[in-house]
């Protein structure tokens, strides 16, 4: 995806969620005055822009990827497997069968998105289905189902719409005290408009990095989870042999967006930021269950 496409996705979406945002406060009556105000402000720009977010992540990314939904009959064994296989979970759980797809990229990943159980997908790069056996990729799929299944995209949304609630209302909370704090005693001084303008975003950058460590740590435990709920639907060895396969075949996207933390893997340096464990403690685990 070019930068201006990048670009065009990230100010449409943000329009939508002013626009959206400003109708609720007008049909609401909501006063912003005081700290209640800009709490409840702070508070629907950042859980409205993650609701918002989640409720077309579906079609943004198959817009994004250029996601190709397999349909029944498919000629591809392994598209038709795959989509046979998620079929059979879904029947077995009693939910609605996400969509399946395909999109064109050689590293060997995966993910699922959607607003809900019943209205999902999951997404296989053309790299994962080359390189990976029919057991193999029905561990991925088990991986992908069971985020669906343990509701991992809501819980995202809800941490991330609680983190950026109070990133915004304690970068204003803070920037409004050093304004206060640099005026004389005549009220005179203080940050400016521009001033207290940069100082928020500056609050908002430094506190949203903060907040990445526990999203980070909960995204980590949600891959291990959704490895153990592929290893009880097909097995641990099909999943571990998966894994190591996607390994091997890393090949680094050059794509930066939001599905990053949503992708089977994530080869980046492990750290407190990292969104995924690495391979290796993944394997572990899914032996330790041996």
């Amino acid at each position: 995806m070019t930068f201006l496409k990048r670009m065009g996705i990230f100010l449409l979406t943000n329009l939508l969620v002013m626009f959206a945002i400003g109708i609720i406060v007008n049909l609401l009556g909501i006063q912003m005055d005081g700290l209640w105000g800009l709490l409840i402000m702070c508070a629907l720009f950042g859980m409205g822009g993650s609701f918002i977010s989640l409720l077309i992540s579906k079609s943004m990314a198959k817009w994004s990827y250029k996601v190709q939904v397999i349909k029944p009959g498919n000629a591809h064994p392994k598209a038709a497997y795959l989509l046979n296989t998620i079929d059979a979970m879904a029947n077995a759980k009693g939910i609605k069968t996400p969509e399946v797809g395909i999109y064109n990229s050689p590293d060997a990943n995966a993910f699922a998105t959607g607003a809900s159980q019943n209205s999902a997908l999951i997404a296989f790069s053309t790299g994962i289905i080359d390189k990976l056996n029919e057991d193999e990729l029905a561990a991925v799929a088990g991986h992908e189902f069971s985020h669906i299944t343990n509701g991992d995209m809501v819980t995202m949304t809800l941490l991330m719409g609680i983190v950026n609630t109070f990133v915004m209302f304690f970068a204003r909370i803070i920037a409004f005290a050093l304004d206060n704090a640099l005026r004389g005693d005549n009220r005179g001084g203080g940050l400016g408009y521009f001033g207290y303008f940069m100082v928020v975003m500056l609050l908002q950058n430094g506190l949203m990095l903060l907040a990445y460590i526990p999203i980070s740590a909960y995204s980590r435990f949600r891959e291990f989870r959704a490895d153990a709920g592929a290893a009880h639907l097909v097995g641990a060895v099909p999943m571990i042999e998966a894994l190591k396969k996607i390994s091997l075949a890393y090949f680094p996207d050059k794509r930066s967006d939001s599905y990053a933390m949503a992708k089977i893997s994530n080869r980046r340096k492990v750290s407190l930021f990292s969104t995924h464990p690495s391979l290796e403690a993944r394997v572990n685990r899914l032996q330790a269950m041996m």
